[in-house]
């Protein structure tokens, strides 16, 4: 009894000091993070932590880093070999989407060539880069639409890129937009078009050139009926 007693201490011991290492390591990594230390990062994934861990908010550590603008911690994360780039936080938000709102061209470069997905349903990373301000942002769209980014991705409510460059972008990233396709009829589920969300952003030149490309596009024909059955 008293050998079973002991081998049962011993194995609650063992369990809950692998508990306070992990606790431990747990709170490093995220400190490591946020100090944007890449060497106890590194040191950290060396010794087989998970680079794919979430903070306490829910927060991916490569989604974290770049949301804080560690891109010496993004980098350590980025070229872990288990990590994942292409997971979410709480809001649907991935290490692409972060890079591209933020105006990160080289980490946006860097995860596209490591694989990291281009289209998601839901917000996708061009919206975020057709909502960002930085300079870098026409480059942004730029290397997302060469790797097939969908120029009229559908957000949950079926706003489009276009729309949210409308809004917050440049007039020069939304004439980029234009130029590269972007249909500027589309509505979303509110009936809001790209001129509306300029509008709504008191940017009058944006809504007129949006408004310019609408009135020069060619209505279609009405498809020919034809006069005999089976035509």
């Amino acid at each position: 009894m008293n050998r079973s007693l002991a081998k049962l201490t011993l194995f609650v011991a063992l369990v809950f000091g692998v508990a306070v290492t992990q606790a431990g390591s747990l709170d490093d990594f995220f400190v490591a993070v946020h100090r944007n230390d890449p060497a106890t990062l590194q040191a950290l994934v060396n010794r087989g932590f998970d680079p794919n861990s979430f903070d306490e908010q829910g927060e991916p550590a490569l989604v974290k880093a770049l949301k804080l603008g560690s891109l010496e911690a993004a980098k350590v994360l980025m070229n872990a070999p288990r990590v994942k780039l292409n997971a979410t936080n709480q809001m649907g938000e991935n290490a692409l989407m972060m890079a591209s709102l933020q105006g990160r061209l080289s980490e946006v470069r860097a995860l596209i060539e490591k694989g990291a997905d281009v289209n998601k349903s839901g917000w996708t990373p061009l919206h975020y880069a057709s909502s960002g301000t930085s300079p870098a942002q026409s480059a942004i769209v730029d290397a997302l639409l060469r790797d097939y980014a969908y120029i009229d991705a559908p957000s949950p409510n079926g706003s489009t890129p276009l729309m949210m460059a409308a809004k917050y972008a440049s007039s020069a990233l939304v004439k980029q937009l234009l130029e590269e396709g972007a249909d500027p009829a589309l509505r979303n589920q509110l009936g809001l078009s790209a001129v509306d969300f300029a509008n709504q952003a008191h940017r009058a030149d944006v809504a007129k050139m949006i408004q310019r490309v609408i009135d020069d596009t060619p209505t279609p024909p009405p498809l020919e009926q034809g006069t005999n059955a089976g035509q």
